[in-house]
């Protein structure tokens, strides 16, 4: 695989599943670091599971602050020290996290947008809702449910117009099981790519 074609499997149209196409500032860091395709490719799966979310969000609760852009460039470029520690890719690990963070600030994006490839494998109440809506996203895609995650989730929407919690729940869980539903393609696309470049 070429740099270009990194840019391609981070841009490119694709049908099945359809996903949306990673930020071009994100885009280019993968190729610039050498990503692996099957990285890329689960980073573009993970962005596009983020971006519905914050269309959800935006939609049904549009008292809660936050910066949808954000989001979206935390959620495609979360994994990306996964390009330094590729067994990471096929097995368990944590060393990207912080790597991660490391490699961005590296490449002059700023620690508002680098600290996401640190706090998506760990969040707390005291996370910020970009930072519980990149970790929701990282699991949803894979249909994967984390029920103090979701928790923390609810807890913002809640907060941010006064409504019971348990009606925000019902409505969090109807949008992430009908996210989940994708979940198979999802997997198929990622694994469809090479855990090396050529």
């Amino acid at each position: 695989m070429t740099a270009g074609d990194t840019a391609s499997c981070a841009t490119d149209d694709t049908d099945d599943p359809p996903l949306r196409p990673l930020p071009r500032r994100a885009a280019v860091l993968l190729e610039q670091v050498a990503a692996p395709p099957r990285l890329v490719a689960h980073l573009r799966a993970v962005h596009d599971v983020a971006a519905q979310l914050a269309e959800w969000v935006r939609q049904h609760c549009p008292a809660l602050e936050f910066d949808a852009d954000a989001v979206l460039f935390g959620a495609a470029t979360h994994d990306i020290g996964k390009a330094l520690h590729p067994a990471e890719l096929s097995g368990p690990g944590a060393r990207h996290e912080a790597a991660g963070r490391e490699l961005l600030l590296a490449h002059g994006v700023p620690d508002r947008l680098a600290r996401f490839a640190g706090t998506h494998a760990s969040w707390s109440a005291a996370a910020g809702v970009e930072d519980l809506l990149v970790s929701l996203a990282d699991k949803v895609w894979k249909n994967k449910r984390v029920p103090e995650l979701e928790d923390l989730v609810v807890a913002r929407l809640a907060g941010a117009d006064g409504r019971e919690r348990w009606a925000w729940f019902m409505e969090l869980d109807e949008a992430l099981t009908a996210i989940g539903e994708g979940a198979d393609r999802r997997l198929a696309y990622q694994m469809s790519h090479p855990l090396t470049r050529r």
